[in-house]
């Protein structure tokens, strides 16, 4: 399997990586880091791993004029990508006049290779997380026999392009949660690649899950622009009083939206409801208490906002699969946290 990539007209690849097609374990990873100083590219970042039937690209880009970047890939691929777009200030009236795309959407693909060109706006900022699995990998993580695929498997086993879902849906702030995990994970070797592995597993356990809920079609419930605003103010809420959160009703009071609206509106727009969201910012505080500064468990519990310590410790168990006292540092650790 071969991927490459590059801005047309540019006499130097963006990336070219050969891939081997089968998994392997003992693989070890290959990262690599390329910033491209050149016009038109304003900014062009890109992180880059690979392994035994994986690739994975992250990549920042802004251009100073339209440009088309030159993608391709050779031999059967799944696909996972996701892309966020940013707009420049002085722009943002104009991209929401002429319907440019903003936001960020994500989706599943088989590609039995292909070439594609894909043009780039002036002045906006994109950011693409890109997974591209061999077919031997990805049935590495999800059973070929697995219901959770079945229909996408048929059209792969076809040697047909097709994507999981029809229509590409919004990212939600778990999936970001997790692909930050991936690109910021600090450990070497054996244990980054486990990390990473984990990882890209409960990346797409998140995708699936979003795919097959009826909240995520958008032509069932669609989040007015007014409303939306509004349950971004209940999340600056909840990021701030997640120790002692205000109830379902005082936050819709807060934000002059009724009780329906928040909770429907919450779960379709950050894919989590509201007390999974308070949960794993309270869970999240109470690991980093404990390895970063060395709390005591009941420390710890006051500080999230637990009134007695053995709530925070069934809490931190059912999140994490360990009790408080379980959990190690980054050097001591031998497995990823599987946070559920």
């Amino acid at each position: 399997m071969k991927i490459k990539s590059k801005i047309e007209g540019a006499d130097d690849w963006l990336f070219i990586e050969e891939i081997p097609e089968l998994y392997s374990p003992n693989t070890p990873l290959s990262e690599k880091n390329v910033n491209i100083k050149s016009l038109p590219a304003q900014k062009l970042v890109n992180y880059q791993l690979s392994a035994g039937g994986l690739f994975l690209v992250h990549s920042t880009m802004q251009f100073s004029e339209h440009v088309k970047v030159l993608s391709e890939i050779e031999g059967e691929a799944i696909t996972s990508q996701f892309i966020f777009y940013g707009t420049h200030p002085s722009n943002e009236k104009t991209i929401d006049k002429e319907g440019r795309r903003t936001g960020s959407r994500h989706n599943i693909r088989y590609i039995p290779s292909i070439k594609g060109k894909y043009p780039m706006m002036p002045d906006i900022e994109y950011k693409y997380f890109l997974l591209v699995l061999s077919r031997e990998y990805y049935f590495h993580l999800i059973d070929q026999h697995s219901l959770l695929h079945s229909n996408f498997v048929r059209e792969i086993l076809k040697g047909r392009y097709t994507s999981y879902a029809a229509k590409d849906l919004p990212v939600t702030t778990e999936m970001k949660r997790v692909i930050n995990d991936i690109c910021e994970c600090k450990r070497n070797g054996e244990l980054k690649r486990l990390h990473t592995e984990s990882k890209i597993l409960e990346l797409l356990m998140l995708q699936l899950e979003q795919m097959q809920s009826g909240m995520a079609e958008v032509d069932k419930y669609m989040i007015k622009q007014d409303d939306l605003k509004k349950i971004e103010h209940a999340r600056d809420i909840l990021d701030a009083e997640y120790t002692y959160p205000p109830t379902i009703i005082e936050l819709a009071k807060q934000i002059a939206l009724n009780e329906f609206k928040l909770k429907r509106g919450f779960k379709e727009y950050f894919g989590t409801t509201i007390y999974g969201y308070v949960t794993r910012l309270r869970m999240e505080e109470a690991r980093r208490l404990i390895l970063d500064e060395k709390k005591s468990i009941g420390q710890v519990a006051a500080a999230v906002g637990f009134n007695h310590q053995s709530h925070l410790t069934d809490a931190f168990k059912r999140y994490f699969g360990i009790l408080p006292s379980e959990i190690k540092s980054d050097e001591e650790q031998p497995l990823a946290l599987n946070a559920k």
